[in-house]
């Protein structure tokens, strides 16, 4: 049977691996046994996918990205550059930790620029982006905008990426979509 996705033939692709249809895997990538990636993925130059890692449709991954076992992905996320994903808290070179890797899940929606850091054991909420170096120590709610190191949340942004201005009545507009949102004890909630 002939496979439905893209694979360079510097790629390497292990017996076990779940690949979705119309999904595209770049030069020197390797998909290790056991782990699932949805349709239409595009999966960059020099990444490696664990075992049991799992990516819903959509998902972007750009060069340079290591998803270690535990981290899951909803639809549409965007992974950038050289992200950083962690499974283990307390990792020692001369001590097996493998029965304690923490999961990580991302969103639907999710992106995370180039050079971030996503600590192991945390949620990050759908739609959140996570900016460029950024270094994520806790979960993350939906829609939130976090920068630095540690990563600290600085605003709101919408399903389209542009920051959330809300107004007296707790409403926001994204200025790409028209869609509006709402902010309700400190979380937010899209109306339309």
């Amino acid at each position: 049977m002939e496979n439905k996705f893209f694979a360079h033939p510097t790629a390497v692709i292990d017996s076990g691996a779940e690949i979705g249809d119309g999904t595209k895997i770049w030069h020197f990538s390797h998909i290790m046994p056991g782990c699932k990636i949805g349709e239409n993925c595009n999966i960059g130059q020099n990444v490696v996918i664990s075992p049991d890692v799992i990516l819903g449709r959509n998902v972007k991954i750009q060069n340079n990205v290591s998803i270690y076992t535990g981290v899951t992905c909803g639809d549409d996320v965007f992974l950038g550059p050289s992200c950083v994903f962690t499974n283990v808290i307390n990792p020692r070179s001369a001590v097996n930790r493998k029965a304690e890797y923490a999961r990580t899940h991302l969103g639907n929606g999710v992106t995370i620029g180039a050079n971030a850091t996503i600590v192991c054991g945390h949620d990050i909420g759908e739609y959140a982006f996570i900016g460029a170096g950024a270094v994520v120590t806790r979960d993350v709610p939906s829609y939130a905008l976090l920068v630095g190191n540690p990563a600290r949340q600085v605003g709101w942004m919408s399903e389209f990426g542009h920051k959330l201005v809300f107004d007296a009545n707790k409403e926001a507009v994204c200025p790409e979509s028209g869609h509006r949102y709402t902010l309700e004890n400190n979380r937010v909630k899209k109306l339309n």
